[in-house]
């Protein structure tokens, strides 16, 4: 019985340090990230918005019309 005992304390200690682990390291990435948005809320304020992101990146389809072009030759080859 003393053995199950220390086991469940022992448990117990180790769940309570990590539960404070979890908030002290969560805090301090609260405190990061709100510095982090202050600082793109000033950036995000000089810079326009793109107008198509997505096609940007090439996820989407409507890139640039060399883009367009350079595929349309890959299919003519085959």
């Amino acid at each position: 019985m003393q053995r199950v005992r220390i086991g469940i304390t022992g448990l117990a200690v180790v769940f309570l340090i990590v539960l404070l682990a979890a908030a002290v390291v969560g805090f301090r990435s609260k405190e990061r990230s709100g510095e982090a948005n202050s600082i793109a809320e000033s950036d995000n304020s000089t810079k326009s918005a793109p107008a198509d992101p997505l096609a940007e990146l090439g996820v989407a389809p409507g890139g640039t019309s060399g883009e367009s072009a350079a595929t349309q030759g890959k299919d003519t080859e085959r």
